[in-house]
C-alpha cells in the first residue's frame, strides 16, 4: 500500500509541520520529493532529513505567490527527476487573529495571495505538466475553516480556504477525464506551530483545542501526511473532487 517508488512528489511549504511530515512520508514510500518552501533554512532540513534516512530529495526556495517562482518548482521536479507524479500543495499561513472590521486590507490580501492563489498558481503548473505525460494525482490542503466558519478572527482565512475546496472541486471536473485526480484534506487543528499561533492568538492551549475535538486531542502532522498519501495512491483511484475531514470529528458535531 502506498509504493511510490520510482514516482516524484512535489510539496509547498515542506520545511514544517504537514508539509515536512508529508515529504518525509512520500520519501519513505520511495519517492523523489521536491521541495517548495518560503524559508530557505527550513526547507533544506527538510532534505537533509530525508537524505539521513535514505531518500532522495531537493528543495528549491519558493514563494507560492509569485507565478514565476512556482513555474520554476515544477520545471525542477521535471529538470531533476524526469515527470511529476503527485502534488500536495501545502503552503499556508495564517493571518492576525482580528474581527472582519479590525482586519486590514493587507491581512485579507496576504491570506488569499498565499494560500487561495497559491493553490491556484501550483495546480496551474502542475496540470500542465501532468497532461504531458498522461495524468497525476493532486492534493490541495484546505482546513476544516475550508467547510465551516470556523470561530472568530479568522474571516479571511475562512475565506482563503474556502476558495481552495472550491478550486479542488472545479480542478478535479475539468480534469476527470484527462486522468488527473484533484482532492483537498481539511484537517482541524494539528501539532504545527501554525497550530500553536492560532491557539496563542486565542489566548488558550493546545490543549484547550483537543478537548473540542471529540476525538479528545489535536491531530498529528504524520496523521495528515497517511491520508495525503493514500489520496494520491492508487488505491484511490477512484477519489476525485473530495474534501477529506481529518478532524477528530469536529465537522461532525
Amino acid at each position: 500500500m502506498n509504493d511510490f517508488t520510482d514516482k516524484v512528489a512535489l510539496i509547498t511549504g515542506g520545511g514544517a509541520g504537514i508539509g515536512r511530515a508529508t515529504a518525509l512520508a512520500f520519501a519513505r514510500a520511495g519517492a523523489k520529493v521536491v521541495i517548495g518552501n518560503r524559508g530557505a533554512e527550513r526547507g533544506a532540513e527538510t532534505v537533509e532529513l530525508i537524505e539521513a534516512a535514505g531518500g532522495t530529495a531537493v528543495f528549491q526556495k519558493t514563494d507560492v505567490s509569485v507565478a514565476s517562482e512556482v513555474e520554476a518548482l515544477v520545471a525542477r521536479a521535471v529538470s531533476e527527476f524526469g515527470a511529476l507524479h503527485c502534488a500536495f500543495n501545502n503552503a499556508g499561513i495564517l493571518t492576525p487573529l482580528r474581527n472582519v472590521e479590525e482586519q486590514t486590507e493587507e491581512d485579507f490580501d496576504r491570506a488569499m495571495a498565499i494560500n487561495a492563489k497559491g493553490v491556484w498558481l501550483a495546480m496551474k503548473f502542475e496540470i500542465k505538466q501532468m497532461l504531458k505525460q498522461g495524468g497525476g494525482a493532486i492534493v490541495n490542503n484546505a482546513s476544516v475553516a475550508g467547510v465551516l466558519g470556523s470561530g472568530r478572527g479568522v474571516a479571511n482565512y475562512v475565506a482563503s480556504k474556502h476558495a481552495v475546496v472550491g478550486l479542488t472541486k472545479a480542478a478535479a471536473l475539468e480534469n476527470a477525464r484527462r486522468g488527473i485526480r484533484v482532492n483537498v484534506v481539511a484537517p482541524a487543528v494539528v501539532d504545527t506551530d501554525m497550530g500553536s499561533a492560532f491557539a496563542g492568538g486565542l489566548k488558550i492551549t493546545m490543549e484547550d483545542f483537543g478537548k473540542g475535538h471529540p476525538i479528545g486531542r489535536v491531530g498529528r502532522p504524520e496523521e495528515i501526511a497517511n491520508a495525503v498519501l493514500w489520496l494520491c495512491s492508487g488505491d484511490a483511484s477512484f477519489v476525485t473532487g473530495h474534501t477529506l475531514a481529518l478532524d477528530g470529528g469536529f465537522t461532525a458535531q
